[in-house]
């Protein structure tokens, strides 16, 4: 995995706390977006820990240049800002998770090894900010096309998306669907097509979108 940073101090605090991880290989640090996305091409990293405020090139528009790649990274956004707008700018950028820094570390290494299976993080709070942005400023015509893409999913990809909306895990949707993780995995695939969405955060903003959350 890659850090992206421009404080020195919060950089080799990260790498040491995943550095230190068995199952976890750090790359290398990135002091900006600029340098974040040279060193995505160089050392092919399959997580990238994103700060958002930076010079020369900011997280959000790293993250966007990154997503185009052929060999994507997944991508967590981790900052000190907990605001709103934030929040949905990350999201909508295609983030696969989104940290505050004051995220206990054991939950950032969480997050690392959730994103790297194919799986999204968002902190609760933030969950919480995206949903009460949702809801004051959803456009009709988005709650409409919402609720037009989830008509051409059928039942249980429907009762697997809402579950992906809820923020459970392949793990947690297997056991309450009683399916299998690699059958929950297959049907999330199938996910991404039917509702035009590059990671689980955009399925779950679609469910959302569609009030069935």
């Amino acid at each position: 995995m890659l850090v992206v940073d421009d404080d020195p101090l919060v950089r080799s605090a990260l790498a040491l706390m995943l550095g230190g991880q068995p199952d976890l290989v750090l790359v290398g640090e990135a002091g900006n977006g600029a340098e974040a996305l040279t060193m995505v091409e160089q050392e092919r990293p399959q997580v990238v820990l994103m700060d958002i405020r930076m010079p020369v090139m900011n997280g959000l528009d790293a993250t966007k240049a990154l997503l185009q790649l052929p060999r994507a990274p997944s991508v967590i956004v981790l900052t000190t800002f907990n605001a709103d707008d934030h929040v949905v700018a990350a999201v909508a950028a295609g983030a696969d998770g989104f940290l505050l820094k004051d995220t206990p570390p054991h939950e950032i290494v969480s997050a690392v090894r959730r994103v790297a299976d194919g799986e999204a993080m968002l902190s609760p709070s933030v969950t919480r900010a995206v949903l009460k942005q949702m809801r004051l400023a959803q456009p009709p015509d988005r709650s409409a096309a919402a609720e037009e893409r989830m008509a051409t999913l059928t039942l249980r990809e429907r009762e697997v998306a809402i579950c992906v909306g809820r923020g459970l895990s392949n793990a947690e949707i297997a056991g309450e669907l009683y399916l299998s993780v690699p059958t929950v995995k297959a049907h999330i695939s199938r996910l991404f097509d039917k509702l035009e969405s590059t990671n689980r955060v955009q399925i779950a903003m679609v469910v959302h979108d569609a009030g069935l959350v």
